[in-house]
């Protein structure tokens, strides 16, 4: 796969901007994608940069793209693709859509798709972004994309992107509900709430950028710091006691992954269909 170069990306179009949308156009800019080839279509741009053009509807955006990245809710589905479908020529269109599968974009958007996994990391350029589907030229563009946001892998299944959501997709949330909640405990346990905070939030950006290393896989690394009948080993024995949170964990994957699901769903009956698809009556 040849790799792009950002600035020769364009002329892209952003449909959403969000807060997901809006992370990855400001990497996208900060790599070398030109805002003057970029158009933001969204009726209130929560997140665009002010040198990026931004307009109401697909109606008002001009010169048509090189590519789009779909950035909306699931649930808009049918009402942006009747819109965006007579503009869009031979785009190619990556969609961070959760749940709604290259089948049912292909459909109603484009032969040229693209099915990705973001997560908010991205914001900061550590991302981990999962892809799926296009020909060697598109992954080159799909991936020059999200690379600035972050680590990218490419699925070859498409089935498993749900188990996606539920791991990387949605993960972040996890690992901020788990500092809260370590914040709290430390609280409670007498600490200033400022002081537990910042513990907290420094033990799990060290923790994490230790196992980032690669030296030592997250397993050795908890053995390394878990004496036999230590302080660790005694929180530890209550925090997974007898595999309590593999099995959380496992059941939050599970369940964030159904909703992915469901979300398709909901899409799916939305998409226009072509006058050759209707049934008589």
């Amino acid at each position: 796969m040849e790799a792009v170069r950002l600035d020769r990306v364009g002329p892209l179009w952003l449909v959403g901007c969000g807060n997901m949308g809006g992370a990855l156009l400001r990497r996208w800019l900060a790599c070398g994608l030109d805002p003057r080839s970029v158009t933001v279509i969204d009726p209130v741009p929560r997140d665009a940069p002010a040198d990026v053009r931004c307009v109401g509807s697909v109606a008002e955006a001009g010169e048509p793209p090189r590519v789009v990245l779909l950035a909306t809710k699931p649930q808009m589905l049918g009402d942006v693709a009747e819109q965006l479908k007579p503009r869009l020529g031979g785009a190619l269109v990556i969609s961070i859509l959760a749940g709604v599968e290259c089948d049912t974009l292909r459909r109603c958007l484009s032969p040229r798709v693209v099915r990705a996994m973001p997560n908010t990391p991205a914001q900061i350029g550590l991302g981990a972004t999962a892809l799926h589907g296009g020909t060697a030229d598109d992954r080159a563009v799909a991936d020059a994309l999200m690379t600035a946001a972050g680590a990218v892998h490419w699925i070859a299944d498409e089935q498993l992107f749900d188990a996606v959501t539920g791991v990387s997709g949605s993960g972040p949330a996890y690992v901020f509900r788990f500092i809260e909640a370590l914040a709290a405990a430390g609280a409670a346990a007498g600490l200033p709430a400022a002081t537990a905070a910042a513990l907290a939030l420094e033990t799990v950006t060290g923790a994490a950028a230790l196992a980032a290393r690669g030296d030592a896989s997250p397993g050795e690394l908890r053995a390394q710091v878990t004496s036999p009948n230590g302080t660790t080993a005694a929180g530890l024995a209550v925090l997974d006691g007898e595999g309590a949170l593999s099995a959380l964990l496992a059941d939050t994957v599970a369940a964030a992954a159904r909703r992915s699901r469901e979300l398709a769903s909901a899409a799916t009956p939305a998409v226009p269909r072509s006058a050759g698809d209707r049934s008589p009556g």
